[in-house]
């Protein structure tokens, strides 16, 4: 309910004003006289605008500030004056009292000491008084009377002390408290009534004082206003006149009325003369504007012609500085103000990549020839490269006098970047191709390399010397193994397992593994985006890319630095990072702070066995792995990197779209890795087929060999009969092994195919990525892993009909 009281009171008090305003006039004739109706009308709509309401607001600040200040000062005397009487009347008190109550103190007479201290009490303004007795022995006297405060007090001690045998001697002292209250109270009532009073008289006074402005100045200067708005050259109006009594000597307003009417008087004499004028000059603005006009049109239609056909026009003068850059050239990042008094030869920075062309187009303006499409390399206002082309002509005065050059200039850095990548990428699938050519038939020889070379091992069990030997040629064909794989995931020719993976628990993992390689002068950092949505990769192959990125950094970083592992989100329009096409990756970023790639080696970096290191320190495998692993899954990689500052590697890996189901593991085999079913071998080299035929007779199973896929796709019509088709990928006679598999689950539904290759060129479909069912057996491959694979996939379930591998 007070809410609502106050909301009321709030809202009469809003009201209340425009009330007045629409009434007032009502009011004041019901009240008063019709004269003095008249005039408290006229002045309240005077003051609502104009002249008047700032003159009273200059008044009354003015006003209220003296106000205040003299007031504020006369407080502070009156407050000196009380202070002081109440500061007199406690050394009175000290000097009056002092004695009878130090006599009352030695005689202990407590009763007396408390009717004195009654009396002190009933002087003005003294609240509280306290006798203490000052005496080493238990429970000394103490009398004290009043009240006493801790606010607005003035407190006064006084020492009590009675002669003894001649000598003054300190028996206990007076403490008398006096309020200030009632001195602030009267104060305060004093201050009320001196505002109170000043406030009205200063209002009064304002009012009387706008009053007597409008009336002797605002209403005349408001008619003279109201004249000048409607006076018109084409039709004036009488002289003006003020309605007023006429003073006994001109005054300020008479002036300006006679001045206005006089100036009127001129106006009219030339508008008479300028009328006459104007209809000549109409004419001639006519004609002229028609000649802008087309100029204008003219100046147009060539900046139009010329901006179709480049970016940016400039000038220079006899000494072929630039004189005019037009601003269309911001738009390029460049800076055409900087620009301008300096040469095109000093923002180019391949004069000493290319003297000779740069002789020859200084030769060509120093014979004041005119010339086309020279291209050349600068730098915009950030300091990046860019490529331009220029066209221009010589400019010559009436008399002949060469003057400078005239043309334009076109930005071709986009042109040539786009050049550039197309350039890059041809050479990258070409170095791929031949790569994965190359690692294919690598890989069929390590076959039978690593699987002859473990019969040769068990042979030499009994004699060390030739089994270390043995060994070494084992340890030489695993290296061999491992590099063949790096061409391949360069060369996009390794099968892939992706499925959806969690980036930043991969990274953690692999961040451990990182710390023993490392080593103990290189700090790990990770920075992980909380929201890093799943990705579409193989896992192992990821987590071999960040472990190259890692090495290449710690050999960056020679002296220690910090290696940091990144992970975010990124929607990629395909003008971004690297080769990125459009649409949602998980980045992963592997930053060093080591020594930084030079400029002119960053293109290179992704080729297999290029390799900044020394002889014997590395293959220069890593990065050219990490760009195939990228690409194959269906995203890409960027380098950034900078001289003494560091470099930095992005992946970017697809998202995956939710709902891809985790890959298990493979089967158990059974106990025994040996068995006794018939397999189809399909091989076309004759080293390893032997191999294969020969290792599987010694785990107890019975084989067929064909050399291609039509011959063994003969012996299943012929009837053969087998257990598990075990079949190179890719093989010569037009049939690989995936299209064999086929015709042989259409003719024998349910038919188990293991597949081995030294690299897929994208065999299995899926772009190199295993699909659903697909057992797979990579070259080269031991004795173990063939005997195990073997009976994972004859120990499996039998794929359905008709499916295609």
């Amino acid at each position: 309910m007070g809410n609502a009281g106050d909301d009321d009171t709030k809202r009469r008090r809003a009201i209340a004003p425009v009330a007045a305003k629409q009434d007032l006039t009502g009011i004041g004739a019901a009240l008063a006289p019709p004269m003095f109706a008249v005039l408290v009308s006229r002045i309240f709509n005077w003051s609502r605008s104009g002249v008047g309401p700032r003159l009273l607001a200059a008044v009354l600040l003015f006003s209220s500030v003296v106000t205040l200040t003299l007031t504020a000062l006369q407080l502070y005397l009156d407050y000196n004056r009380e202070v002081g009487l109440i500061e007199t009347r406690l050394d009175e008190i000290g000097r009056s009292t002092t004695g009878s109550l130090g006599e009352s103190l030695w005689n202990l007479d407590q009763n007396q000491l408390k009717l004195q201290l009654d009396g002190i009490l009933r002087l003005p303004d003294i609240r509280a008084a306290e006798v203490r007795e000052i005496v080493d022995r238990p429970n000394p006297i103490r009398v004290e009377v009043g009240e006493r405060n801790t606010r607005s007090i003035m407190t006064r001690e006084f020492p009590l002390s009675t002669m003894v045998q001649g000598t003054s001697r300190a028996i206990g002292t007076l403490r008398v408290e006096a309020t200030l209250t009632d001195v602030y109270q009267q104060l305060l009532n004093r201050a009320l009534v001196i505002l109170a009073s000043q406030a009205a008289k200063t209002f009064l006074v304002s009012l009387f004082i706008i009053y007597m402005f409008h009336l002797l100045v605002t209403r005349h200067l408001v008619a003279i206003a109201e004249y000048v708005g409607k006076y018109s050259l084409g039709r004036p109006p009488p002289p003006l006149r003020l309605e007023r009594r006429s003073p006994y000597e001109a005054d300020e307003l008479d002036k300006v009325v006679v001045a206005f009417n006089a100036m009127c008087a001129n106006l009219e004499h030339a508008y008479g003369e300028l009328r006459e004028a104007n209809g000549n000059l109409e004419r001639d603005l006519k004609i002229r504007q028609r000649a802008e006009e087309n100029a204008r049109a003219s100046e147009q239609r060539f900046r139009d012609y010329a901006e179709t056909a480049s970016d940016w026009f400039w000038e220079t003068g006899p000494d072929h500085v630039f004189t005019y850059i037009s601003d269309r050239a911001d738009a390029f990042g460049m800076d055409h103000k900087a620009l301008i008094g300096r040469r095109r030869s000093d923002a180019a920075f391949d004069r000493d990549a290319e003297p000779q062309k740069w002789r020859a187009h200084l030769a060509t303006l120093d014979r004041h020839e005119p010339f086309r499409k020279f291209e050349y390399r600068g730098r915009d206002a950030a300091g990046r490269a860019r490529h331009f082309s220029v066209n221009g002509r010589p400019v010559f005065s009436a008399d002949g006098r060469f003057m400078g050059y005239r043309g334009s200039a076109t930005d071709l850095t986009e042109q040539h970047e786009t050049e550039e990548r197309l350039r890059q990428s041809q050479k990258m699938d070409a170095i791929g191709q031949l790569t994965g050519g190359v690692a294919h038939d690598f890989n069929n020889v390590l076959t039978v390399i690593t699987g002859t070379i473990e019969i040769i091992r068990e042979g030499l069990a009994d004699k060390p010397d030739l089994a270390a030997i043995a060994q070494l040629i084992d340890d030489a064909a695993a290296r061999g193994a491992e590099i063949t794989s790096q061409l391949l995931t360069f060369a996009r020719r390794q099968p892939l397992e992706p499925r959806e993976i969690d980036v930043n628990g991969l990274v953690l993992e692999t961040a451990k593994l990182l710390k023993p390689i490392l080593g103990g002068n290189v700090e790990i950092v990770t920075r992980l985006a909380d929201d890093a949505w799943a990705a579409m990769a193989d896992p192992s192959q990821l987590s071999s890319a960040i472990i190259n990125l890692a090495v290449n950094a710690r050999d960056a970083m020679a002296g220690g630095g910090t290696l940091t592992l990144e992970t975010a989100n990124r929607e990629l329009d395909g003008a971004g990072d690297g080769e990125a096409t459009c649409g949602a990756f998980v980045m992963v970023a592997v930053a060093d702070t080591g020594h930084g790639i030079p400029a002119d080696l960053r293109d290179r970096v992704f080729e297999p066995f290029f390799t900044t290191k020394g002889v014997g320190r590395g293959t220069g495998l890593g990065l050219s792995m990490v760009y195939g692993f990228a690409k194959q899954s269906g995203g890409s990689v960027a380098i950034e990197s900078e001289e003494g500052r560091g470099t930095v590697i992005r992946l970017f890996l697809p998202r995956s779209a939710g709902g891809a189901q985790t890959r298990t593991g493979p089967l158990q085999a059974p106990a025994a890795a040996r068995g006794h079913e018939t397999i189809l071998v399909v091989e076309d080299d004759p080293l390893v087929q032997g191999y294969v035929i020969a290792q599987l007779g010694s785990l107890g199973y019975r084989t067929l060999a064909a050399g291609d896929g039509a011959t063994a796709l003969a012996l299943v019509q012929q009837g053969a009969q087998f257990d598990l088709l075990f079949t190179d990928i890719i093989m010569p006679g037009g049939m690989n092994g995936q299209e064999l598999a086929e015709a042989v689950r259409r003719l024998r539904p349910g038919m188990r195919v293991l597949y081995t290759s030294g690299y897929t060129d994208n065999a299995l479909d899926h772009e190199g990525h295993l699909g659903s069912g697909v057992a797979l057996l990579r070259k080269p491959y031991r004795k173990a892993d063939l005997s195990l694979r073997v009976r994972e996939v004859l120990a499996g379930e039998p794929p359905a009909g008709a499916a295609g591998a």
